[in-house]
């Protein structure tokens, strides 16, 4: 009974703290980070300033879900373009261009939510901890591909790194071992010198990559010039399939 009674009373609390997020959103949108004021929102909805904060205990924890809103919206668009392109005989390259084209078509949809997570820090606050886990989660389904690779010189230095990081780190090796566990066996073992490495190499330049060009489309800097933003971004993909080897045969 009293389960019952309350399943209305939290509907409403999920209702209102949605809406809250709508409204903070369209903060966001207009003024970007710094345009978040939580008593301008509370007046929008008819709310004291008190009222507000049974919802959430202030700025910090508004952005706070914000922020995770927007990297689980962008990785499970990220899995979803993984699992389409998974399909038939795509090759690894073909499905790069289409994991980079799902980044490019998320961020351009949600530029402000994109800006949030990929943008100038908020002045004054510090992402929780759990961030670190969802924006993995965005890069996942290039680990994989990067792992089929045979990388070369031009990236050599970046694979050494990443060997690096996978011995310093344990989380990072259950990363991509989660999501490429082919490359996930021991450096010299049956799994292939270096699998592991490479997809970790790959999936972060990737990153950055997209980062680069899709943050200066979203934020218009390609107005004026004759180029589209995904023209770019695929002599970006096509420039890292070919130091990865993506699709080559195996010398």
């Amino acid at each position: 009974m009293e389960r019952a009674q309350q399943g209305p009373r939290a509907r409403y609390r999920e209702q209102t703290r949605t809406e809250i997020k709508d409204l903070a959103l369209r903060q966001l949108a207009e003024g970007g980070g710094t345009a978040l004021a939580l008593t301008r929102i509370a007046k929008e909805m008819g709310l004291s300033g008190p009222a507000l904060y049974r919802y959430f205990a202030g700025r910090d924890d508004l952005l706070n879900a914000l922020i995770r809103d927007a990297y689980d919206d962008a990785a499970a668009a990220m899995a979803r373009a993984a699992a389409r392109s998974a399909k038939g005989s795509r090759g690894v390259r073909a499905r790069l261009h289409d994991l980079a084209e799902a980044y490019r078509t998320w961020a351009i949809a949600e530029p402000h939510r994109y800006l949030l997570i990929q943008g100038a820090p908020v002045p004054g606050y510090v992402a929780p901890a759990d961030t670190l886990e969802r924006a993995r989660a965005v890069l996942g389904p290039f680990l994989p591909l990067f792992a089929t690779g045979s990388p070369g010189p031009a990236v050599a230095a970046t694979v050494d790194e990443m060997t690096a990081w996978l011995a310093a780190d344990g989380t990072v090796g259950a990363w991509v071992a989660r999501y490429a566990p082919e490359a996930a066996g021991p450096p010299d073992g049956p799994a292939g010198e270096g699998r592991a490495a490479s997809a970790l190499a790959g999936a972060v330049l990737a990153w950055t990559q997209l980062h680069g060009s899709v943050s200066l489309e979203v934020a218009g800097q390609f107005a004026g010039m004759a180029h589209r933003g995904g023209t770019l971004l695929g002599a970006h993909m096509e420039m890292l399939a070919d130091a990865f080897g993506l699709d080559q045969a195996p010398a």
